[in-house]
């Protein structure tokens, strides 16, 4: 990768990361997705106590599209299931298509469920966390939301099935709807500094916009 591009891509990398600290709370939220390495972190997190139960949201989205024999939520619950958490304290949700219904549809299978978690442990992929907050806080304002993902850095990130430029792509298609989605109400608006925005622009000038909308 030409120095250019990995020095403004580490920077857009940087910038989606929370760096909450972790404590115990209500519940572990997962967000599914085609890394399994989030399932298998989300289950580290429930085996060291972090959490009573873990939910596991994901139908089937732009990337995993025939990725697993079932949802994402499914696929995520078997990996979980294999490193000893146990079917007692996994609950699914099977049908969201995007971060928005992930919130909404777990929200509404709590609420079915009787649970009522004030704190929740997000867990999603590195480059996603800060979208996935501001987009929790817009569909369930009022909680206590800490935000983690596998301790995996950027230049360790891309394996097998994620490219350095599938890496790339995605995260600058999640800061581009980071800086628009507040205003179709999706998610809470996050400041965005300007060195990473121009960043943004640098990459997205070099070709890097298969994720874009439109």
């Amino acid at each position: 990768m030409p120095s250019n591009v990995h020095a403004l891509a580490t920077k857009v990398w940087n910038y989606h990361h929370l760096n909450h600290t972790l404590s115990p709370s209500d519940c572990i939220f997962v967000l599914g997705s085609n890394d399994i390495r989030v399932a298998e972190y989300a289950a580290k997190l429930f085996l060291e106590g972090y959490a009573p139960y873990i939910v596991f949201s994901g139908g089937e989205g732009e990337l995993t599209r025939g990725m697993f024999k079932g949802s994402e939520a499914e696929a995520f619950a078997e990996v979980a299931l294999d490193m000893g958490v146990p079917q007692g304290a996994i609950l699914l949700e099977p049908q969201s298509t995007n971060t928005g219904e992930n919130v909404q549809f777990t929200r509404a299978l709590l609420e079915m469920k009787g649970l009522e978690p004030e704190s929740f442990i997000i867990v999603q992929k590195p480059f996603m966390e800060r979208r996935a907050y501001a987009t929790f806080q817009q569909n369930w304002p009022g909680k206590k939301v800490t935000v983690t993902s596998p301790p995996i850095g950027f230049d360790e990130y891309p394996n097998e099935t994620l490219s350095y430029s599938d890496v790339i792509n995605v995260m600058l298609g999640d800061l581009q709807r980071i800086k628009v989605y507040p205003s179709y109400g999706y998610s809470v608006e996050q400041d965005i500094p300007d060195e990473v925005w121009q960043a943004y622009k640098k990459l997205v000038e070099l070709g890097f916009k298969e994720h874009l909308l439109t």
